[in-house]
């Protein structure tokens, strides 16, 4: 149903109301203050183009080629032909450039797949010129995703071994060294949600343990805040986490947060906290459905088990501008299933969560 003027005000003034007081847990305790300062920025929201720039690897020249052809879709979105037919130039001139180079920054295992597939980039661009010139929205859209699918092939056998060394503090604690993906069905349909070891280890090898463990099947969904969120995983019972059987204890998992820029994750405080204001995570919370862990309202790093979907809302949290990024880990985000988010309220439950791939990246504590 479409909304009326004053509908449609009200929703901006909660909407903004809300904003302002969004530095929150949630969790089953209450909110917590809000202060941060906005992100700025042309913020990236798909979230697969974010994991895409996650990868730890330092190959400029794939950078750029992947970056023209995302700006495809966004300017397709506004009928710039002009920006469009520039990005698939530049894309085709850097593959005319360095196809070779690019080609061979993989390992040798991986060099014959590696020449196949920027042979495969380098035709499908050189169609995109034609297509573009002819104005034919849908072949380009789906010729810039298949690009887009050996670009991320290519990107992911770049990263040659894991990039920084997770404190020996937090040694007692799963952890994922790569990535994983994870199926979750639920009352609504199924959401697949591809977690990012590379810069959460701790977090999503948590996350990644208990789905293995069976821990959120049969769970509810237990909070939605309007149009922003929708949280699960608090178990049945008095406890508001997981109890390890090994130790009969609560397993903490700390705040952790790799910030663009830097090596490797700050851990047990957030960015405000280190003073680092407009730090920018290099997982953001511009994507709908990015995953992240929920934790207390006075305790950085007392999450457990639970964790929320973030349904971001462009009419009134533009992306780059939330209180969000720096507060809570995010560790994973939805890549196929947005409509079934879409649809998840406290009536729904989690029905099973499987791991799909990526299940030898999780490395559990040595006994």
């Amino acid at each position: 149903m479409k909304l009326n003027w004053w509908q449609r005000v009200s929703k901006v003034i909660v909407a903004t109301i809300l904003i302002f007081t969004m530095a929150i847990a949630f969790t089953p305790t209450k909110m917590q203050n809000a202060h941060a300062f906005l992100a700025q920025g042309d913020a990236i929201t798909d979230p697969e183009a974010i994991l895409r720039y996650a990868l730890p690897i330092d190959n400029k020249e794939i950078r750029e080629v992947q970056s023209n052809i995302e700006k495809i879709e966004r300017d397709l979105r506004s009928k710039r032909w002009k920006r469009v037919e520039k990005e698939v130039r530049n894309a085709a001139f850097a593959l005319q450039l360095h196809g070779d180079d690019i080609a061979k920054d993989v390992p040798a295992e991986f060099s014959a797949r590696s020449r196949e597939l920027v042979d495969s980039i380098i035709e499908d661009v050189e169609a995109l010129q034609e297509l573009v010139a002819g104005q034919k929205r849908d072949k380009i859209l789906a010729t810039r995703e298949r690009i887009l699918e050996n670009v991320t092939e290519i990107e992911e056998a770049m990263v040659r071994a894991y990039p920084f060394e997770v404190p020996q503090e937090y040694a007692n604690l799963p952890q994922l060294k790569g990535r994983a993906k994870v199926k979750i069905t639920s009352t609504q349909g199924d959401l697949m949600v591809e977690v990012d070891g590379y810069s959460a280890p701790v977090t999503g090898g948590n996350f990644v343990d208990l789905v293995q463990r069976k821990f959120y099947d049969n769970l509810p969904f237990i909070r939605a805040e309007d149009f922003y969120v929708i949280q699960t995983g608090d178990p049945e019972g008095e406890e508001v986490g997981f109890i390890d059987p090994k130790t009969n204890k609560y397993r903490s998992i700390p705040l952790e947060i790799l910030v663009k820029g830097e090596s490797e994750p700050i851990y047990g405080f957030t960015t405000e906290d280190v003073g680092m204001y407009l730090a920018e995570p290099v997982l953001p919370f511009n994507a709908y459905g990015a995953v992240a862990l929920a934790r207390p309202s006075s305790d950085p790093n007392g999450g457990s088990s639970q964790f929320f979907f973030f349904k971001f809302d462009t009419e009134v949290t533009p992306p780059g501008y939330n209180l969000m990024d720096g507060r809570f880990a995010v560790f994973a985000y939805v890549t196929d299933g947005a409509e079934v988010l879409e649809k998840l309220t406290p009536e729904d439950k989690i029905i099973s969560a499987e791991v799909i791939e990526g299940a030898e990246n999780l490395v559990q504590p040595q006994a």
